[in-house]
Parts: C-alpha cells; structure tokens; sequence
C-alpha cells in the first residue's frame, strides 16, 4: 500500500515530509486534506497514513520513515552517531525555529499579528545568532551537520537554511552556511522540495 502524507506541499513540516521520501526512495501520495487529520490532536500537519498506522508531528514522521527502510546512512544506529544527527534534528526544532519564527511571519507571511518592530528586530537578530550556531558547526565539519555524509538533520536543516536566504531582509555572511546551501543544492530532492521558490 502506498504511503499517503497529508498537508500542504507549502507547508516547512511536510515539505521535511517529502524531501525524506525522495531521499529514501519512497512511493507517496500527497493531498492537502483527509479525514486522518483528526488524529492529530494539534490539528497540524503533516499526518502520513501508511497502511492501517497513522502518524503525525514532522520530526517524529522523518525518524519512522528512516527506521522503516533502515536507512543507516541517514540515522545510524550506533548511539553516538544517532545522537549527533538527533540533536541537530531537535535543535532546529526548538531553538533554531523559535528564534525565525516572528521575524519570518512579519517579512515573509505580512501576518497583521506579528507588526511589532521591536520584536521582529529580536527575532531578526537571534536568527542570525543561530545561523552563527550552524555556521560554526559547518565549518569544523566543512559538509553537513552532523558530519561528513548527509543525514536525517539535514533536511529540517536545510529547510531553515531555505528560509533563511529566501526572507527579504539584511543578513550576515555566513561563508560555511552560503556553501551548506549550495551543496544541499547539488540533491535533486532539495531543488524539489527545498530550494523551490517556496519560503
């Protein structure tokens, strides 16, 4: 049976969704709605359907889906190197998202609720000083997140990173960052569901 994500393509959450899918080679259909959406108690998405299992919250879809197809080279199970990739995984969606979070729903989605100048001026700088955070991890590992190969981190990663250059406003040079950006450039399923034109 296929697996079936369900959620807005445009969606930061289910893009994650999709790029991991592309990477791991699995077969999807997406729709923007479906009635296992009420599964989810936060009423978010995404949500996958994969035979009679029902799944929701993004980060926890990316661990399953790796674990399904035994993907080690994307979430190892040695301890120590799972952890590395895990703790990126969970830094982005923790410190790394609340920090752009104002800051991208005033510039990028024009939301009236978020208008306060003070605000998105905090929220713009502690962006940078997480973007600092990732840049200075990228330029000791001089490839991806957790090491020298691709992992599960870089796709919530890489879809911060997205949105980071895609916001209309001043930024810092990050040079270890900028060459993250290109390399992940180099991977079909970024250009797809990545570096799409979608913010």
């Amino acid at each position: 049976m296929t697996l079936r994500i369900i959620g807005k393509a445009s969606s930061i959450n289910v893009r994650k969704v999709l790029w991991a899918c592309e990477e791991l080679g699995l077969a999807f259909n997406r729709s923007d709605e479906g009635p296992e959406l009420a599964h989810n108690p936060n009423g978010l998405v995404p949500v996958i359907v994969d035979g009679d299992f029902v799944l929701w919250e993004s980060n926890t879809i990316l661990r399953y889906l790796t674990g399904r197809q035994g993907a080690l080279s994307l979430l190892p199970s040695e301890p120590r190197a799972r952890a590395e990739v895990e703790k990126w995984i969970d830094w982005q969606a923790t410190e790394f998202n609340t920090a752009w979070r104002y800051a991208f729903m005033a510039l990028v989605r024009r939301n009236p609720a978020y208008s306060d100048a003070r605000q998105i001026e905090a929220s713009s700088r502690e962006w940078a000083r997480m973007v600092g955070i990732l840049d200075a991890q990228l330029a000791e590992t001089k490839a991806f997140v957790a090491g020298a190969t691709f992992t599960l981190a870089d796709i919530p990663i890489g879809l911060s990173v997205n949105r980071w250059f895609m916001t209309p406003m001043s930024r810092p040079s990050f040079p270890a960052v900028e060459a993250y950006y290109e390399r992940l450039s180099a991977r079909p399923a970024f250009l797809t569901y990545g570096r799409n034109g979608i913010d």
